[in-house]
């Protein structure tokens, strides 16, 4: 399976084992509730998946990568005890509280939630000290004599053997213990998350062409090479700074990121060729309905090159569509702190300063990001809008400590001018985007017809997570007569292929 269907089983898995009768006791009785076990290649995203399940589900996660513990970090440190056991005194042997069973409490101390997820990457790594102790932990939940906390479901994770030299095989014993799903590398689903995690849009595009580069992991006389998932992730993360600081992308850069020469040499050509068509073909003047001069070249172009520009303008309309989503989630926050506001001035008989009330939410904001995100219990995307709502609020609070005049009812009028102006503004982006999203169909359609080209961006579109919102949120007149022309392509080809059946 690949890594989106181990996500999807995982949350299945946790469902059930969290699902409780009338009487509060679980469905599937805790000694029953295997433990999930992830077996995949190296960097295609197991790990983060558990942050992505556990934002998902609302519920915590705690995360360990086991070789780096030992079998006295995992059990806890040995010390004396006194017990009296038929009225004599013995000195017995105990141990302190496991480290790791320890910080599953501490996540549900920081976090207030007592359901989650304890993630144990790299379990067939383990020391030959710690395989029993695992075994033992695998079976009964317990680490020596503590007890993982009722509420939090182990998921582990490994590597097949050919991927690490220090792998242990495990035995039937072991596999008969946990409920084990094998994930492989799947580059349609990491383009479905390279578009909704804002990967850089000359990645996807390459890969498009080069989809055999997009996971590599080999050895031959010259050494060790690979390239995961992960590389490419962290190499768009570079690629984004780099641009946005001024400073040259070199193959020595994308080098340290994809661990094989040829794929890293191929890729800073291709990065070299989409800058250059970025400038050649001018994409926001395509998108603000300006059409290039020299179409005959863009009609002769090659297969790569189209596909490329098909990447540029989906890569710059991504960014459209997502900023669109951020502001309508900003502005969706500040419309409830904004509502609780005005219902403190209501009940507040005296007259309640807004400025004040302004100001203690967004500290309030402020405060509970920052517990949230203390717990890892906040997202990426939930923290820029959390932050960015407590950034305007703030220039919010210095708009009235300039402007406001003290009565409440005129100054929360000041409130609302300020808030419809943002939202007029924020219309006014929907409507720019919603116009180039038009336009970008309208050029390809002026150059192309309604070829492959149209029918390549509406797929390209068709995956994006933000796209999609966008269309479904405010229509797109172009994509709805698009998209139907497609389908009913698809569907005039199956009743011919049926005719071809009878004929046959």
């Amino acid at each position: 399976m690949n890594i989106k269907e181990a996500k999807q089983e995982i949350i299945y898995t946790i469902g059930a084992y969290l699902a409780q009768d009338e009487n509060g006791t679980y469905e599937i009785p805790r000694e029953r509730q295997r433990p999930v076990l992830l077996m995949g290649p190296p960097g295609v995203g197991k790990t983060a998946i558990m942050r992505q399940i556990a934002e998902e589900m609302g519920i915590g996660l705690v995360s360990y990568t086991i070789t780096h513990h030992t079998r006295q970090s995992a059990i806890g440190l040995p010390y004396i005890a006194k017990r009296s056991y038929g009225g004599t005194e013995y000195s017995v042997t105990e141990y302190t509280m496991s480290e790791i069973i320890a910080s599953v409490y501490e996540q549900i101390e920081r976090s207030g939630v007592s359901e989650g997820i304890l993630f144990l990457d790299e379990i067939n790594c383990v020391s030959e000290t710690l395989a029993p102790t695992m075994l033992q932990f695998l079976q009964y939940k317990t680490f020596g004599t503590h007890r993982l906390p009722d509420g939090y479901v182990l998921v582990t994770a490994g590597n097949p053997v050919e991927y690490n030299r220090s792998v242990r095989d495990f035995d039937i014993v072991t596999l008969d213990r946990v409920k084990k799903l094998d994930v492989d590398h799947d580059f349609t689903v990491f383009k479905e998350y390279a578009y909704r995690n804002a990967i850089h849009g000359s990645i996807p595009a390459y890969l498009e062409i080069r989809k055999e580069h997009f996971y590599e992991v080999k050895s031959d006389a010259d050494g060790k090479k690979f390239v995961t998932a992960r590389s490419w992730e962290d190499l768009s993360d570079s690629l984004k700074v780099y641009e946005k600081l001024g400073q040259p992308v070199t193959e020595n850069l994308i080098g340290a990121f994809l661990q094989d020469p040829e794929i890293a040499r191929n890729f800073a050509v291709y990065y070299e060729l989409w800058n250059k068509y970025r400038n050649i073909y001018r994409i926001p003047d395509v998108l603000a309905g300006r059409m290039p001069e020299d179409t005959d070249m863009l009609k002769n172009a090659g297969f790569d090159e189209k596909l490329s520009l098909i990447g540029l303008l989906v890569a710059s309309l991504t960014q459209e569509f997502t900023a669109c989503d951020e502001e309508k989630k900003v502005q969706t926050e500040l419309f409830g702190i904004l509502k609780q506001i005005r219902s403190e001035i209501a009940a507040d008989s005296e007259g309640g300063s807004v400025l004040s009330l302004v100001r203690d939410h967004c500290d309030a904001l402020s405060d509970e990001l920052d517990r949230k995100k203390n717990a890892q219990m906040l997202s990426r995307e939930e923290e820029r809008t959390g932050r960015t709502a407590a950034r305007i609020l703030h220039d919010l609070s210095g708009l009235l400590a300039r402007e406001a005049g003290g009565d409440a009812a005129g100054d929360y009028r000041l409130v609302k001018v300020w808030f419809a102006d943002r939202e007029a503004s924020r219309k006014e982006n929907v409507s720019l985007t919603g116009m180039h999203l038009e336009n970008a169909f309208a050029f390809l359609n002026s150059v192309y017809g309604e070829s492959q080209e149209i029918v390549m961006f509406l797929t390209e579109l068709t995956r994006g997570h933000f796209a999609m919102r966008f269309v479904e949120q405010y229509g797109s007149d172009s994509f709805y007569k698009y998209n139907k022309l497609l389908l009913l392509r698809d569907r005039k080809k199956a009743l011919q292929d049926e005719i071809m059946k009878l004929v046959d």
